[in-house]
């Protein structure tokens, strides 16, 4: 049976909203939770972006739900202080947390005023940053020189279980090399053929775990209302990499967004006033191979959109019958943006 669970998205709620919006998650029906990881939104139209490790203590302190966050090591945080968050939250919440490390955005990472190393550099760091990380988390002190640095360092409170290391990927590429290391795949929708070769590139380079989608969506009373909600919203995330890897501000995304079409968004959302279309759609995800489906509804008011796919989309989601759509973004030529690396 797939796991659906609620996004939490920083860059679009305020902390204390987005708390109140995961427990009233979690009391309709949900199963779990993950998040995003920034210091800047996408839009300034968004214009939120909390600390997303406090509030994972909040939110694991107060609900039941398993928690995961997208984040980034390398620039902003230190392996080690990522080793350390990750670890505690792991030691008080055991079985509850997952993160996945990424290669980052430079949207997040700029603000350490270092340089912006190009992909391939990013990838390798983030790697080294994983043996880190695998390494602290089972006790051990480290001293790493590379492309990061570490100097005897050690976490003192190790979980019993360290948390699942689950690979962020938005392309083939990266899919198939996170199997060598990763605990799990997590994508965001994208169309169907590039995610069965996603899912196909990790699984048979050896990947193991779970595999994790994270579905933005729109949903309102009407198809209009809907796709204003995308288009307003979710505009500045509908771009082929490497624009979202790399332009630095809130600003710079509205400008390159500011001309973007209904259709570009509808590439990276789905838009939909019909909750049985977007039992369709989901469970045409599930059908592709997806364990976890987290539901990310674009709009800034979660309340509505928490109640009625709770009573109407999750339980025909969690046990499907007849035949799943192709997921509405199986035909898009668009390759969305991501809190994940590609």
């Amino acid at each position: 049976m797939v796991t659906v669970g609620f996004h939490a998205s920083h860059e679009q709620i305020s902390p204390g909203q987005l708390l109140k919006d995961v427990q009233h998650a979690e009391r309709a029906g949900f199963d779990a939770a993950m998040c995003s990881d920034h210091i800047e939104p996408w839009s300034q139209r968004q214009g939120h972006a909390g600390f997303a490790w406090s509030w994972l203590g909040a939110a694991l302190a107060t609900t039941s739900l398993r928690f995961g966050v997208v984040t980034a090591p390398g620039q902003r945080y230190h392996p080690a202080i990522t080793a350390h968050a990750t670890a505690t939250l792991a030691s008080m919440f055991p079985g509850r947390f997952w993160f996945a490390p990424g290669s980052g955005e430079n949207m997040n990472e700029h603000i350490t005023g270092d340089a912006w190393p190009a992909k391939d550099i990013r990838q390798r760091r983030l790697e080294e940053c994983v043996d880190v990380i695998r390494r602290l988390h089972r006790g051990e002190e480290v001293t790493h020189r590379g492309l990061v640095t570490v100097e005897q360092a050690r976490i003192w409170d190790v979980p019993d279980t360290p948390p699942p290391l689950i690979a962020p990927a938005v392309s083939v590429e990266t899919a198939h090399r996170a199997a060598t290391w990763a605990d799990g795949l997590v994508t965001i929708n994208q169309p169907a053929p590039k995610l069965r070769d996603m899912l196909s590139a990790y699984r048979d380079n050896g990947g193991k775990g779970k595999a994790v989608l994270q579905v933005h969506l729109s949903w309102a009373g009407t198809d209009k209302e809907a796709a204003a909600i995308a288009l307003d919203q979710w505009r500045t995330n509908t771009f082929a990499p490497p624009i979202p890897w790399d332009l630095p501000t809130a600003r710079h995304f509205d400008t390159a967004g500011a001309h973007v079409p209904e259709d570009q968004v509808r590439s990276a959302v789905n838009v939909s006033a019909d909750l049985q279309q977007h039992v369709e759609w989901l469970a045409g995800y599930a059908d592709l191979g997806f364990d976890e489906l987290y539901l990310h509804f674009v709009g800034q008011e979660q309340a509505a959109f928490i109640d009625a796919f709770a009573a109407e989309v999750l339980p025909q989601v969690r046990t499907p019958a007849g035949t799943p759509a192709e997921p509405q973004l199986a035909a898009a030529a668009g390759k969305p943006a991501s809190d994940a690396s590609a």
